[in-house]
């Protein structure tokens, strides 16, 4: 598994209606940040309000989040301390709220995958620290996550159609977590196929083992990110001269 910096990417390259995009994405963040701390709350705490005892792995909330209507699903869970986080988001898209046309990479390993409107992929997973704010963004091996598995470029074109748009079981939860998909999208398009690259030279090198299946590979890619800075870089790409407007 390889980490990279946030910094490393150039944004000003983005086209300008992607980075304005990023930018509201980013304010909208900033304003679920702003109300939970009048409350003395944050994601994290927010997310696991009464849902009882914490227990390591176990998905929270109960039955995850799923909006109907755009068939986007998430959950929060543990089990990651040794890497510094309380937890971390897993993202996801079922297949009727793909684009049309889209399906599965061909697989003939004897693990079933979901099939149908179950042909779930996962999209990116968000780590989080004790504070309840990002640390990390990751890629995960299929198995991890007992999805289908969709090339890169299918899930890249997914990210479009993520979206939370209820109450449940937080308002503020949910539009941070669909404005992160936003705002950390060149991020999470680096991580995905940076998740092929990984896949096809584990194949390489095991070519007797199902690569989806291999225990010994979970993670494929982890990428450290702030708000903050990302905002900042977003601006930044903006408005490369720092003209007031």
């Amino acid at each position: 598994m390889k980490s990279k910096d946030l910094l490393q990417l150039n944004l000003s390259s983005l086209p300008r209606e992607q980075l304005e995009r990023m930018a509201e994405a980013g304010l909208q963040i900033i304003e679920c940040y702003r109300v939970m701390k009048k409350g003395s709350i944050n994601i994290v705490g927010e997310l696991l309000k009464g849902q009882g005892e914490f227990y390591e792995l176990d998905h929270y909330p109960n039955d995850d989040v799923f909006d109907s209507d755009t068939h986007s699903q998430y959950y929060y869970h543990a089990h990651r301390a040794d890497a510094g986080e309380h937890g971390h988001f897993h993202t996801f898209l079922r297949q009727p709220g793909m684009p049309d046309g889209t399906l599965p990479v061909p697989y003939d390993g004897d693990e079933p995958w979901p099939t149908g409107k179950d042909a779930l992929s996962h999209l990116i997973a968000i780590s989080m620290d004790a504070y309840g704010y990002p640390l990390g963004l990751f890629a995960t091996n299929r198995w991890v996550t007992a999805e289908a598995w969709y090339k890169a470029e299918d899930v890249i074109a997914m990210l479009d159609h993520f979206k939370i748009d209820h109450a449940f079981p937080s308002w503020p939860v949910n539009l941070w977590i669909s404005s992160m998909l936003v705002l950390f999208r060149p991020q999470i398009e680096v991580l995905l196929h940076e998740r092929d690259q990984v896949v096809a030279q584990w194949v390489a090198a095991h070519p007797d083992i199902d690569v989806f299946e291999d225990r010994k590979l979970d993670l494929t890619g982890y990428m450290a990110i702030n708000v903050e800075e990302q905002i900042k870089a977003v601006a930044a790409a903006l408005n490369p001269l720092n003209i007031s407007t």
